[in-house]
């Protein structure tokens, strides 16, 4: 799913933690979970000549950005930059409008990232676990880690779909221990949906008083009918906390915004452990946001556009494409993964990381049209040079 923190801040405070750490004599496997796979990445990232030079296929963001008018309600705001209390941007309002809740049933995050890091402090504490499939979007996983919680992790299915049944029944197994079950809907890294009927059946399924985050990050580039957002549940009264952010549709994933849509009672108890606020200037350009759906329509329509164009012409070379409901896919590439990142890297095309234990499958967020053009580019030259064909499989 999306980089949960400002980049500059982690950097400096990942690398700096580190260094601590060997200072101090600490094992440096001490936080290793938590740090060291994004902090090998942030090195490599530093040891990029010109980080503007790459297509940037790695993050699932929007590559064309935020549209022009939110980019005019974040310039007005900058008047407020060096005050505490702001005018109400209407942010709020906004959300109510939009999502039919109250007010008190929404929480504000830096990115949803953020509302993932909260729901996991509020509710794994004395060590519950979280139940969910494998692979999903780990942040839920990485943080149980890291205050020695632990995760269930459910197997997808062979069309690489949610179990559903399997994750109802690791709940139940479990029941005295789950602190709160995880859906990435559509999910991250396959994007695949979970139809509204089965989140209907693991609601139903499961001991009620249970909570269910459902992270919604890539929710408005769904197609398929069968598909549902979650809200209408939290008025229904369910234990249902659904996740959303700015970062994908909205083009905002440098700004960190999300929220959290939940019962007030499930607010109130994850408030303690979060901050709750965000910046002047994002309170802005959110409401501007939710009122142009023009510019989100827009960005949807050129995003699957690019996105069937691209999948289209890679199964016409014979590879299997994972069905998509997001602004990325994944394809099966025949052979280990890590050392294709490698090579599209070293041709200046970013895509993403590898996906235990999908590991002969690579993740490709849907750019901009030249920027797909250079990654069907260095497919073609990687997938084809002798090299790349040693050790293939079928």
């Amino acid at each position: 799913m999306e980089v949960r923190r400002d980049e500059f801040t982690r950097r400096h405070f990942v690398t700096g933690l580190a260094t601590a750490v060997g200072a101090l004599g600490l094992p440096r496997d001490l936080f290793a979970d938590r740090i060291t796979p994004r902090l090998r990445e942030l090195q490599q990232q530093q040891q990029t000549p010109d980080w503007d030079s790459f297509a940037k296929l790695h993050n699932n963001e929007n590559c064309w950005g935020p549209p022009e008018s939110v980019l005019k309600a974040m310039t007005g705001a900058l008047k407020y930059s060096n005050r505490y209390g702001v005018p109400d941007s209407g942010l709020t309002q906004e959300l109510v409008n939009l999502h039919g809740v109250k007010r008190e049933c929404i929480l504000y995050g830096a990115g949803s990232g953020e509302i993932l890091d909260v729901v996991g402090a509020t509710f794994l504490q004395g060590g519950k676990k979280v139940v969910g499939a494998e692979p999903t979007y780990g942040s839920v996983y990485s943080f149980a880690t890291g205050i020695k919680a632990d995760a269930v992790r459910v197997p997808l299915l062979a069309d690489h779909r949610l179990d559903v049944p399997g994750m109802i029944k690791a709940t139940k197994a479990n029941y005295r221990d789950v602190g709160f079950v995880y859906l990435c809907n559509p999910n991250n890294p396959t994007a695949r949906i979970v139809t509204r009927q089965e989140v209907k059946q693991l609601l139903d399924g499961i001991p009620e008083d249970i909570p269910v985050l459902i992270d919604e990050a890539y929710h408005h580039y769904v197609e398929d009918p069968a598909y549902a957002t979650s809200i209408p549940y939290v008025n229904e009264g369910r234990r249902v906390i659904v996740a959303r952010t700015f970062s994908k549709i909205a083009g905002l994933a440098g700004m960190r915004l999300g929220y959290a849509v939940a019962p007030q009672d499930l607010v109130n108890r994850m408030r303690n452990h979060g901050t709750g606020t965000i910046n002047a200037v994002v309170r802005f350009g959110g409401a501007a946001s939710i009122k142009d759906t023009e510019s989100q329509a827009s960005v949807k329509r050129m995003t699957l556009e690019l996105r069937k164009k691209t999948t289209g012409e890679l199964e016409g070379m014979g590879y299997m494409v994972i069905p998509s409901d997001a602004n990325f896919f994944m394809v099966g590439i025949k052979r280990e993964v890590r050392p294709v990142i490698d090579e599209f890297r070293k041709k200046l095309v970013q895509v993403g990381r590898p996906f235990p234990p999908m590991n002969d499958y690579l993740r490709v967020s849907v750019g901009t049209a030249d920027e797909m053009g250079r990654f069907m580019k260095a497919w073609k030259e990687i997938f084809t040079t002798k090299s790349a064909t040693v050790g293939a499989g079928s």
